[in-house]
């Protein structure tokens, strides 16, 4: 399954942590208060990735005859292609070309960008 990232489905945002100061004489509980604020951090960037993700890679590439409907993925779903024609940016993505370029919906087409 694909996931694209639309207005209705953003990525969540992170806030790097506010590590815990350093006492000056080692203690095993401050330490172990760093890895916890560490661990919840990296397990917050690790759920972003897996957002990213589709069928695990990073981008489903489409070719532009199998692209999705652009007016139900809605304007702003953003996707990537392999076969665009001579694309420039802004105008409506055409196949039969071998240039991979990314692309975006504005509700009723999909256009190179």
């Amino acid at each position: 399954m694909t996931y694209m990232i639309t207005s209705t489905r953003p990525l969540n945002q992170v806030v790097a942590p506010r590590l815990p100061n350093a006492p000056i004489q080692y203690e095993q509980k401050h330490i172990d208060a760093l890895n916890n604020v560490l661990r919840l951090y990296f397990n917050q960037v690790d759920g972003i990735l897996k957002q990213l993700q589709s069928d695990n890679e990073f981008f489903t590439v489409y070719t532009v005859a199998t692209l999705p409907s652009a007016s139900t993925s809605g304007a702003g779903t953003r996707a990537f292609v392999s076969d665009a024609l001579l694309p420039v940016f802004g105008s409506i993505v055409v196949t039969g070309g071998a240039v991979k370029v990314p692309v975006y919906s504005d509700g009723t087409n999909w256009r190179v960008g």
